[in-house]
């Protein structure tokens, strides 16, 4: 409730200083088919799938941000702690990631950025939690940017975070930072 009233009053602050300044997005074609994602706050790209060997059973049922929310479920967590297993002893170790906290269209912009980071943080700080190095993670938000939902079941594959791998440095690029 604490966190819903100072995204409120942020997302307000935001909305006033830029009123009338927020493009509204370009409605799509509505017979153009939506790509169907996997249902969960947590949106693991592939290849850290591969490269941890995770497993997700029935992601398809798994929950989604509730509407104005930014708490992850039990399934996510579940996905979460084998990330953070694979990024700090497994295969993928020493790796950084990069969290994108994404909202559905419904709302005003500013404030669906607002949202979008506050679900990337809660993401970070849960795998900061499981020992992922906090400074090993870029926090980001698109808010309703890449929307593609249209109804209730769509909105929900919007509100989630992606999660996916930094691209690694080439050596000549640590070797003049030295």
């Amino acid at each position: 409730m604490r966190r819903s009233a100072a995204l409120f009053l942020a997302a307000s602050a935001v909305s006033l200083a830029l009123a009338g300044c927020a493009k509204k997005p370009v409605a799509k074609d509505p017979t153009e088919t939506v790509s169907i994602r996997p249902r969960s706050n947590v949106s693991v790209s592939e290849d850290i799938m591969k490269a941890c060997k995770i497993h997700v059973d029935n992601v398809d049922r798994a929950p989604k941000f509730d509407y104005d929310d930014a708490d992850l479920q039990p399934e996510d967590r579940d996905i979460l702690e084998q990330v953070a297993k694979c990024v700090t002893t497994g295969p993928l170790k020493g790796r950084h990631l990069s969290l994108v906290g994404r909202c559905d269209p419904r709302g005003e912009v500013e404030y669906n950025m607002i949202l979008g980071e506050y679900r990337a943080e809660s993401v970070h700080d849960y795998l900061a939690k499981l020992g992922v190095d906090p400074t090993a993670m870029a926090k980001t938000s698109r808010g309703e940017l890449d929307a593609e939902g249209k109804d209730e079941d769509g909105w929900r594959r919007d509100r989630r975070v992606d999660v996916s791998l930094k691209p690694l440095k080439a050596k000549t690029d640590l070797a003049q930072h030295d």
